[in-house]
């Protein structure tokens, strides 16, 4: 008899931290205030995605670019996770919209909604910045931020050169 790995999506993923997190983020606002529990979630959370991104990077034997990102991206739309609409996806750029977020819906649920932000949104950022540095996200609005929809936009960044001799 043979196991069958099953790959679970962020979207669980996300909710099985949240079950964790969510009653020591309670412990951590009554014993240190809401600002600084946020600051402690923040912190942890961001440290962590880095690390993930950088666990992801290791498994590209060709090394990361916006194609190999964008293989990955099942693993954030699994479970009907997200509503995308793909606006540009080339070599340079991968752009697309959030039109219905589950994960926002989710936290909402949990009670997290305060909190929703820090647990996946701004992870995206950071996960880029683990997985491969040379890829700037800029997302000026969320759904979890009270915004009706997540605007996404993926850049690979020129490589920096050496300053030329005067």
């Amino acid at each position: 008899m043979t196991q069958e790995f099953v790959e679970i999506g962020i979207l669980q993923q996300r909710k099985i931290e949240a079950e964790i997190i969510k009653p020591i983020y309670e412990i951590m606002k009554r014993e240190f205030g809401v600002e600084k529990a946020k600051a402690i979630i923040e912190e942890a959370v961001a440290d962590a995605a880095i690390n993930a991104g950088k666990e992801y990077a290791k498994r590209e034997p060709e090394g990361t670019s916006v194609e190999s990102f964008v293989a990955l991206q099942y693993l954030w739309e699994k479970d009907d996770a997200l509503k995308i609409e793909v606006v540009n996806n080339n070599h340079q750029r991968y752009d697309y919209n959030v039109h219905r977020c589950r994960y926002a819906e989710m936290y909402q649920e949990m009670g997290l909604a305060e909190i929703g932000f820090l647990l996946s949104c701004n992870r995206d950022s950071k996960f880029i910045e683990g997985y491969a540095p040379n890829i700037k996200l800029t997302r000026p609005h969320t759904v979890m931020n009270g915004d009706g929809f997540c605007d996404f936009r993926y850049e690979l960044q020129a490589e920096k050169t050496e300053a030329k001799e005067k």
